[in-house]
């Protein structure tokens, strides 16, 4: 499958300009900012990367390897950024997969995204600055920063629906024994996880990205990547708040099904505490004795009479003490 490569230049008081063309894929005119976007890339596209902006090859790599945690690193011309964003295939909270995206901003005025599928919020984010030339103004940096937000923000929808499930299960658990609830518990308990471990490392990138005196990114708009931050750190106390959570609920579900099996072993237990006098009763009657019950009257409605007045007597007591 071949890379799909656009590029979009925009410039002051012009309107945006779109190519699909790969020779475009350079350093901008001065005055100019340019966004390269690169989806299902290959080893072509990363030799024209490091044939055109002399990018390191480390960097060059890990676009080729999408494994990487979010980090951020400095080089002398340029940063390279790895984010993460998580998207739904449906309204399931418990199917969010995570998509890695990989960014390069240069001191040229330029930004470069590289992904292997279609990111939502980032294509949003392009057909916006398709027709905002104003973004021409505020630099690649604040277009890291827009791409950024979006992509964090992309994450309270999932919570959302997440915080939804939770209220349903607790509801669920407290109403009736379901072993369904048992598995919805460790999906969402297993997305938790997942999200924490990618949220964690990429709430320290935005700490780095907030300090001012990186020569790539204005003081202006580092005050921004600290609400990229912020941000984060509330997801990320979402995320634990959802797993202390899930926990409860676990524990809950643990609790009334080990209510269940003792209410189910105690009415056992009294039933074969009323069946207990009837067993002695026949097995007592039933022994090879010179007058056997029903050769005598008296004896036989004897036996009747213990084998119906004591079960009868037992379960009065039992009901009466509030066990049945």
């Amino acid at each position: 499958m071949s890379a799909i490569v656009r590029v979009l230049d925009l410039e002051p008081g012009k309107a945006p300009v779109v190519s699909l063309s790969p020779d475009d894929v350079a350093p901008p005119a001065p005055g100019k900012l340019r966004w390269i976007d690169i989806k299902e890339q290959s080893e072509a596209e990363m030799a024209v990367l490091s044939e055109r902006f002399r990018f390191h090859p480390l960097t060059l790599e890990d676009c080729l390897h999408f494994d990487q945690r979010p980090k951020v690193e400095e080089y002398e011309h340029y940063l390279f950024v790895v984010m993460h964003s998580f998207s739904c295939a449906d309204e399931k909270a418990c199917d969010a997969e995570p998509q890695e995206v990989h960014l390069f901003l240069g001191r040229e005025n330029y930004l470069i995204t590289v992904h292997t599928s279609e990111i939502a919020p980032i294509e949003a984010l392009w057909k916006r600055a398709t027709t905002d030339a104003g973004l021409a103004v505020r630099g690649a940096d604040f277009l890291l920063y827009l791409i950024s937000d979006v992509i964090v923000d992309a994450n309270f929808p999932i919570l959302d629906r997440i915080n939804d499930s939770l209220e349903g299960i607790e509801d669920s658990v407290l109403e009736r024994h379901d072993p369904a609830d048992l598995t919805r518990i460790f999906e969402l308990k297993r997305t938790l996880v997942l999200m924490r471990k990618v949220l964690s490392p990429q709430r320290d990138v935005f700490a780095i990205l907030a300090r001012r005196g990186d020569p790539r990114i204005s003081e202006k708009t580092s005050l921004y990547f600290r609400d990229v931050y912020d941000h984060l750190v509330r997801i990320y106390e979402s995320i634990d708040t959802g797993r202390d959570l899930l926990g409860n609920a676990l524990d809950a579900y643990l609790s009334m099904a080990s209510s269940r099996t003792n209410e189910i072993m105690k009415r056992l237990t009294l039933l074969s505490a009323v069946f207990m006098p009837l067993t002695f009763i026949t097995g007592f009657f039933g022994q090879n004795f010179e007058h056997l019950p029903f050769r005598s009257d008296a004896l036989m409605y004897g036996m009747v009479a213990c084998c119906v007045a004591i079960p009868s007597a037992m379960v009065f007591v039992f009901k009466r003490s509030g066990w049945f």
